[in-house]
């Protein structure tokens, strides 16, 4: 028989096809058994419009055999097998799709399966082996006939003999060289493995044969070896069933032994949506952090599926990175797939369908918080940061979604509580949502800027993230009510002074104006505070930059050093101040020496790092004399 030539366009084609197109090279198993699929899919639907042709579910299957010996593969199918003229067509012409012609010529709608799509999937095989060889008989035809290549050279059809109908798949794999590992693709065990991962879920049985032991008929202690033939897919897809069918067990199952966790899902999310993009998919929420969630190496993303087989691993358009801890699946036949199936375009049917997950991810964190409070709040511990993340990288765009889902640690309440809680329980008179920033609640409870907003009756809000007060910044406001940090110079609210007071705070104008010609720069000013009742003295900020966000910010390795504006503020209650007016008033030089001490009292009430330890050590040597 002669040799043909490929009728598209030669060469360089096939070699972009079997080089470049693919990924990974165990894709072509993947795309051989879709395949195979189709074929079965193909006289199933002739089954349903023709009452002669006799379909028993069991006849149809797809067997994967080994010949290591010979370096053989061969995937055989039950399905509709080819004619001479569908062999020529098909498998002559790169990148025509005999399963995309079989559907405009019955026109089989959308909602009848098929897989493929562009015709070259069969050409993968090249990636892996040296020859491949086609034997196939149509249903319906008394003649069988075998397609042999070696590639892009070109291919021979000719006669052959077939007892029944289908297909055989015949593949010379490579020698095994420096670079590829062939071999690995004549192991029963990893071609289970391949098929587990990409074909799991094709809706007819993948048999492979398994050598096996048992015990000698009449011996106890002498085993024979013999050969089992197993369907090694799970065929059903979870997504596919019922939810009603199902229990809680099952779904840990699934998430088990997709292994998207070695903890147990908080909560599982079943969809099944029809509309202008028909989707199933299982989300969960899982109850602990991965270990490198937090590194480069964490990669977020959904399984995608499009008709039960596995097209990527993760696909990360599916998921908003605030939602990047969510595991699970998707699968839709309405995806736009690019010719090798690995990567989708970026199409509608994609944006749709993440927008849906986005939103159903966020009522069901909704639901959870509400209904399931200790389950959510154990959810938060795991990945509240995440969601402040998420309105803080994105500028605040994300705030309506996120907002609600927040929770922060309460100086009344002693436990975590929402934005919403807080505001509900605000007397008329308190105009902003204070918040105090530090290391920890211990940390926070023992801060002196808290003195007025406590005695007050004002609850405050605990931030103990470093993302926190980042994160409330590009929020600006809840319900109307602006956030409002406890050592913010001005914190909104009239102290009860009186005329005597007054008078005092003008009298020692001159004294605070001192004390900040002292301090130079490490201060925009020294005051009488407002804010203190039993403190003398603590560290206020000016601006936008608190003096938290200083610390977070200059424990990034940079060049440059954030400084916030820092203001001094004195109890001019407190029994110290009467020592800062007497020194004033007598021995300037103490006075320094006093300045610098309470300057760097308050230093270390904020946590920051003094200036100088040596001076201070000798300021305090100084008053002990």
């Amino acid at each position: 028989m002669a040799k043909k030539q490929f009728k598209a366009e030669s060469k360089r084609l096939l070699n972009l096809m079997i080089n470049s197109i693919y990924t990974h090279r165990e894709i072509f198993l993947r795309e051989l058994i879709s395949n195979a699929s189709d074929a079965m899919d193909k006289i199933y639907y002739k089954a349903l419009s023709d009452e002669s042709i006799a379909f028993n579910p069991s006849d149809y299957y797809i067997k994967i055999t080994t010949d290591k010996e010979n370096r053989i593969l061969t995937i055989s199918d039950t399905g509709i097998g080819m004619t001479k003229e569908e062999l020529d067509d098909n498998l002559g012409v790169i990148a025509k799709s005999g399963s995309m012609a079989f559907k405009e010529e019955h026109e089989i709608k959308d909602g009848y399966d098929i897989i493929g799509q562009f015709g070259v999937g069969f050409y993968s095989a090249f990636m892996v082996a040296d020859e491949v060889t086609v034997i196939t008989k149509a249903f319906g035809s008394d003649k069988a006939y075998k397609w042999h290549s070696q590639g892009a050279d070109g291919y021979r059809i000719q006669e052959w003999e077939k007892d029944s109908y289908g297909t055989d798949i015949i593949l010379k794999i490579k020698e095994k060289t420096e670079e590829e590992d062939y071999d690995q693709f004549l192991e029963n065990y990893r071609l289970k493995a391949i098929i587990k991962k990409y074909s799991d879920f094709i809706r007819y049985p993948i048999k492979m044969d398994f050598t096996s032991r048992r015990l000698k008929e009449g011996s106890e202690d002498e085993y024979e070896e013999f050969i089992e033939e197993r369907i090694v897919n799970s065929m059903v897809p979870i997504w596919k069933k019922n939810k009603n069918e199902l229990s809680p067990e099952d779904y840990d199952n699934f998430y088990r032994e997709k292994r998207y966790g070695f903890d147990n899902p908080l909560k599982h999310i079943h969809i099944s949506a029809e509309g202008a993009v028909s989707y199933n998919a299982i989300l969960f929420i899982p109850e602990k952090m991965p270990f490198d969630f937090y590194t480069r190496e964490y990669e977020k993303g959904l399984e995608l599926y499009s008709s039960g087989v596995l097209i990527m691993d993760k696909c990360p358009d599916l998921l908003p990175d605030f939602f990047s801890f969510v595991k699970g699946m998707v699968d839709s036949e309405d995806l736009s797939l690019n010719i090798s199936r690995e990567m989708l375009q970026h199409d509608r049917q994609l944006k749709i369908i993440a927008k849906n997950i986005k939103n159903r991810i966020k009522t069901e964190l909704s639901n959870m918080l509400k209904d399931e409070r200790e389950k959510y709040e154990q959810f938060y511990k795991s990945f509240g940061r995440q969601l402040k993340y998420g309105i803080y990288e994105g500028f605040g765009m994300n705030k309506e979604m996120l907002q609600d889902l927040l929770l922060f640690y309460s100086s009344r309440e002693r436990k975590m509580v929402t934005l919403s809680e807080y505001v509900s329980r605000m007397p008329e008179d308190q105009k902003y949502i204070y918040y105090a920033a530090g290391e920890s609640i211990e940390r926070i409870d023992k801060m002196p800027q808290t003195e007025l907003i406590t005695d007050k009756g004002y609850e405050i809000l605990y931030f103990t993230e470093d993302v926190d007060e980042f994160a409330i910044r590009m929020l600006m406001n809840y319900q109307e009510k602006e956030f409002k940090s406890v050592s913010s110079g001005d914190l909104g609210i009239d102290p009860d002074t009186d005329k005597e007071n007054q008078d005092l705070e003008e009298k020692d104008k001159e004294l605070f104006q001192y004390m900040k010609n002292v301090l130079g720069d490490k201060v925009k000013d020294v005051r009488a505070s407002k804010r203190l009742k039993n403190h003398p003295v603590c560290l206020a900020n000016e601006g936008d930059l608190t003096i938290e966000m200083e610390k977070i910010l200059n424990a990034i390795p940079t060049d440059q050093k954030i400084k916030a504006e820092r203001i001094l503020e004195i109890n001019n209650n407190h029994e110290v101040f009467q020592s800062l007016r007497e020194a004033f008033a007598n021995d300037k030089e103490k006075l320094d020496l006093y300045t610098h001490l309470l300057y760097n009292q308050a230093l270390m009430i904020e946590g920051l790092p003094l200036e100088d330890p040596l001076e201070f050590s000798n300021n305090i040597c100084s008053i002990m004399k």
